[in-house]
């Protein structure tokens, strides 16, 4: 992501990608935490952004781990996670002012 875009982020009340000095990141998926995170993705949705959630049920409570007898609880901080985690648009034809929109919009809904 460009290094202006990533400043429109910086004012936002809300969790974003952190990508590490020694590394870069990939952005295949641009996820935020919101807590309000279902009304968040409505209040987009009806402003014309769309956006997913990609890792709604973590690992743990994955069908294809429940051999190992873990339940809801066992790790409440990915439960926590997965709860508040929402898929930005992330494509390379994203324009700059398609993320100000965004983050805009992001914005009215935690001043509201």
């Amino acid at each position: 992501m460009r290094k202006s875009t990533m400043n429109c982020w910086k004012s936002l009340a809300l969790r974003c990608l952190y990508e590490a000095g020694y590394a870069k990141h990939v952005y295949h998926v641009y996820g935020i935490r919101a807590k309000k995170r279902d009304e968040l993705r409505d209040f987009l949705g009806k402003n014309g952004v769309s956006t997913g959630i990609h890792y709604p049920i973590p690992v743990h409570l994955q069908k294809a781990y429940s051999f190992m007898g873990l339940r809801e609880g066992s790790f409440p901080a990915s439960e926590k996670v997965a709860s508040e985690i929402l898929s930005l648009p992330m494509y390379p034809e994203l324009t700059e002012e398609q993320m100000k929109y965004i983050a805009d919009n992001i914005q009215k809904f935690l001043n509201s």
